[in-house]
C-alpha cells in the first residue's frame, strides 16, 4: 500500500458511519419475566421490524413483540451500503438465470415492494435520507462492455428503465478514468441512509403498538400447548406464532443452519468533499454505483456528500464462525482505500473518517429463502445475501402468508416454494468457498472467463458471480 492510501486511513473511527449518528435512539428495555402474545417477531434488522409492522397494518388488534438481542438495526441492517433495490433476486440477472418463467412477476412485485417502502417512509415520517437515484453497474474491464450493452436489452423486454452508456456518457455521470462502459437501471434502486430507515421502522412499530424489547437474546425455542415458548435470559414468551427473523445469526430452528454461511464484508466512508473535490467527480445524479468484477465494489455519496466505498474482499472464516472480532480488517481497509484512489485519482488528499464491517447471511442462490416449522406456527425469511434492505419488506409478507396458512400470489412462487443448495459440512465448506473465491480472482484477471471449478459450480446451482 502506498503512503497516500495509508495517510488516508491514520484518523479513521473503527465503526459504522450510519451507526454513529448522534440521532441513535436509546434502547428499550429487556424483557424481564413471562408474556403472551398473537405473534412474536424474533430479530430487530430489517426483516424482524417489517415483519412486526406490516403484521399491525394487517390487524391493528393483533398483540405483537419483538425481541432484539442488541439494539434494533444494530447489525447487517446499520451497516450496509444503503441500497435499496427492487429486485428480490439479488439482481435481475441473477433473477433470469433461476426464475426466468416467473422473472416479469417477481420484477413487477420488487417494483411495488420498492414503491410500498416509500410510501412508508412519507408515511411515517422516517427521515432517512430517502433517495430515488437508482443505479449504475460500471464496467472496468473491456470484456464487461458487450455483457452492460446485452444487459440493457434484456432489462428493457421485461419492461425496467435501463439504459447502457459509453465511456463517455459513463464518466459524465460520475468521472473516473477507470470506467469504460455502464448500465444505469433509473428507476429500480433508492440510496437510503440505512441506520435512520431501521431506527424509523421501530419508531413506527412502537406507535402501532407493538412491544419492542431490546438486549433480549432468544436462546430456546420449544412447542407449548397450541402455540410456542422462547426463552430468553430474563423470562419467557408464549406466544401463538413466531416469525425469525436473525439473519446470519444462529437460527432457532436448526435445520436451516445448513443452508447459510456468514461472509464477511467491509466498507469505508470518506471526510465530506468539498465542492470543487465533487465537481471532479460529477455524481450530479447521485446513483448508487457497482463494478461490474465477481469482487466488486460498491459506492455511493451520503446526504452530507461523503463517498461510501465497500466490497471486494468477502471473508468466510472456518466454521461459520460470527465473532464481534471478525467485525474489523485492517488489511482489507488498506486494500480498499488504494483500491479508492485507483478509481478517484482525483480526490488524492481526502482521508476516510470511519471504517467498519459486518457478516452477511449469503446462502448458495444469493436471494431469500423461506419455509416454516413447528407444523406451521414458525415461519423464517433468510438469505438476502447483502440485498436485503428492500428485499426484507417482501419476506416479511412471505412470512405473514405462510403464518396465516393463505396461499397468495407471493406463496406461489417457485423462488417461495424452492430452497437454495445447502452448504456442505466442515471442511469442505471452507474449502468450498476459498477455491469459488480464488477462481473468481482468476476470473477478473483474464478477461472473465470462468474455470472449470466455477463451470462446474454453474452446472449444480451453484452459481457464484458476486
Amino acid at each position: 500500500m502506498d503512503a497516500a492510501s495509508a495517510h488516508s486511513l491514520a484518523d479513521v473511527q473503527y465503526t459504522s458511519f450510519w451507526l454513529a449518528d448522534p440521532g441513535r435512539p436509546e434502547p428499550l428495555p429487556a424483557l424481564v419475566g413471562d408474556t403472551e402474545c398473537d405473534l412474536l417477531v424474533v430479530g430487530g434488522g430489517y426483516s424482524g421490524l417489517w415483519t412486526a409492522l406490516l403484521a399491525k397494518e394487517r390487524d391493528p388488534g393483533r398483540d405483537v413483540v419483538l425481541l432484539e438481542a442488541q439494539e434494533a438495526g444494530w447489525a447487517a441492517s446499520g451497516r450496509n451500503g444503503g441500497f435499496c433495490a427492487s429486485s428480490l433476486t439479488h439482481g435481475f440477472f441473477n433473477g433470469l438465470q433461476r426464475w426466468p418463467d416467473e422473472l416479469r412477476t417477481l420484477e413487477r412485485l420488487g417494483g411495488e415492494n420498492l414503491q410500498a417502502i416509500e410510501d412508508a417512509v412519507k408515511r411515517y415520517g422516517i427521515d432517512c435520507e430517502w433517495e430515488r437515484s437508482g443505479e449504475l453497474d460500471v464496467a472496468t474491464q473491456p470484456h464487461q462492455i458487450q455483457e452492460l450493452r446485452e444487459g440493457a436489452e434484456q432489462m428493457r423486454e421485461f419492461g425496467i428503465d435501463a439504459e447502457f452508456l459509453d465511456a463517455e456518457a459513463t464518466r459524465a455521470q460520475v468521472n473516473s478514468p477507470t470506467f469504460q462502459a455502464a448500465l444505469w437501471d433509473r428507476d429500480g434502486v433508492a440510496m437510503v441512509h440505512p441506520a435512520k430507515l431501521a431506527w424509523g421502522l421501530k419508531r413506527a412499530c412502537a406507535q402501532l403498538g407493538v412491544r419492542i424489547h431490546e438486549h433480549t437474546p432468544a436462546t430456546e425455542l420449544a412447542d407449548s400447548g397450541a402455540g410456542m415458548s422462547v426463552r430468553t435470559p430474563y423470562g419467557r414468551v408464549f406466544a401463538r406464532q413466531v416469525a425469525l427473523a436473525t439473519n446470519i445469526f444462529p437460527n432457532l430452528v436448526r435445520r436451516v443452519r445448513p443452508y447459510l454461511a456468514p461472509v464477511y464484508d467491509y466498507a469505508l466512508m470518506t471526510e465530506p468533499l468539498t465542492d470543487a473535490q465533487l465537481a471532479s467527480v460529477g455524481w450530479q445524479n447521485r446513483q448508487g454505483l457497482g463494478d461490474c468484477n465477481n469482487q466488486f465494489h460498491y459506492f455511493r455519496l451520503s446526504a452530507d456528500n461523503r463517498i461510501l466505498w465497500g466490497g471486494y474482499d468477502a471473508v468466510y472464516h472456518y466454521g461459520s464462525k460470527v465473532r464481534s472480532e471478525y467485525d474489523h480488517r485492517p488489511e482489507t481497509y488498506q486494500k480498499l482505500a488504494g483500491h479508492f484512489f485507483t478509481a478517484f485519482p482525483q480526490l488524492e488528499g481526502l482521508r476516510f473518517s470511519h471504517a467498519w464491517g459486518g457478516a452477511i447471511d449469503t446462502c448458495s442462490r444469493f436471494s431469500a429463502f423461506f419455509g416454516t416449522a413447528h407444523k406451521g406456527k414458525v415461519a423464517y425469511a433468510l438469505g438476502y445475501t447483502g440485498l436485503g434492505v428492500g428485499a426484507t419488506r417482501f419476506g416479511a409478507g412471505v412470512m405473514l402468508d405462510l403464518l396465516a396458512g393463505d396461499r397468495t400470489e407471493r406463496t406461489e412462487l417457485k423462488m417461495v416454494r424452492s430452497k437454495p443448495l445447502p452448504f456442505p459440512p466442515e471442511p469442505v465448506k471452507w474449502l468450498g468457498i476459498e477455491l469459488t473465491k480464488r477462481s473468481l480472482d482468476r476470473a477478473d484477471h483474464n478477461g472473465g472467463k470462468r474455470n472449470l471449478w466455477l463451470k462446474a459450480m454453474d452446472a449444480v446451482g451453484l452459481g457464484f458471480d458476486s
